[in-house]
């Protein structure tokens, strides 16, 4: 296992869900923590008894490009370097073939493929000097079947796990490492209308980010290319 020993990892959208179960069970293991999103008030708010010493926090907008380029440079001059990156942030869309929306789906596009594509292209000289960078794309089981009608959400999760296999190619010689996080349903906004499953039959945040730090954790010569993760039964596992 590579111990914290001042690595430093970016995390998108981690003010809830998913993204800030991680990045409080990555503060508490002694990771240095750069936040990235658009509601800078709520990140600095969960946030504020943290060690000052181990957080940075800047803007996030996955349709902003520009954006992405000043977060992960922020990062690095104010740590010095950049070992890992948790493509988090993310949008759902119920969009289906009999009502597409283009507004929409390049809405949804933009959340979740280009932005993250985006940022690990920034991030990767930095991932890529400390020998040992660590990228987890967020995705879902959407990005390995499709069992309802929500194109767009589906299309998307096919996408990044794409995404995530090209990044695993192209800097794996240089110690760099991508998996993709395959959850079903998660206790979180995103799912607190849905009547498939109540919600303590889903899978907690909690237990993914702890996922999560073990695969940052992970030696070079141990590597998880997809993390499929799920809370009832289905042929897909």
């Amino acid at each position: 296992m590579l111990p914290p020993d001042g690595r430093v990892i970016l995390i998108s959208g981690a003010n809830r869900g998913i993204g800030r179960a991680v990045a409080e069970v990555l503060q508490a293991q002694g990771y240095s923590l750069s936040l990235g999103g658009r509601d800078l008030n709520s990140l600095k708010t969960m946030s504020a008894d943290w060690e000052p010493s181990r957080l940075h926090i800047a803007r996030y907008d996955a349709a902003d490009w520009a954006s992405h380029r000043e977060w992960v440079d922020a990062a690095a001059a104010r740590f010095g370097r950049i070992d890992g990156l948790v493509n988090n942030a993310g949008m759902h869309s119920a969009m289906t073939l009999r009502a597409p929306d283009e507004a929409a789906l390049d809405a949804i596009w933009a959340a979740n493929c280009k932005g993250p594509l985006n940022l690990i292209h920034c991030a990767l000289p930095y991932l890529e000097a400390c020998g040992a960078g660590r990228i987890v794309n967020v995705a879902s089981l959407s990005g390995k079947r499709v069992r309802n009608d929500q194109v767009a959400y589906n299309m998307t999760k096919h996408a990044m796990i794409a995404l995530n296999h090209a990044a695993r190619r192209i800097a794996w010689d240089k110690g760099v490492r991508a998996t993709a996080l395959c959850p079903s349903f998660v206790r979180t906004d995103m799912t607190a209308s849905s009547a498939a499953l109540p919600p303590e039959a889903m899978t907690q945040p909690a237990d993914l980010a702890a996922l999560v730090a073990t695969v940052l954790a992970l030696p070079n010569n141990a590597t998880v290319a997809e993390l499929l993760v799920n809370c009832r039964l289905e042929d897909t596992l």
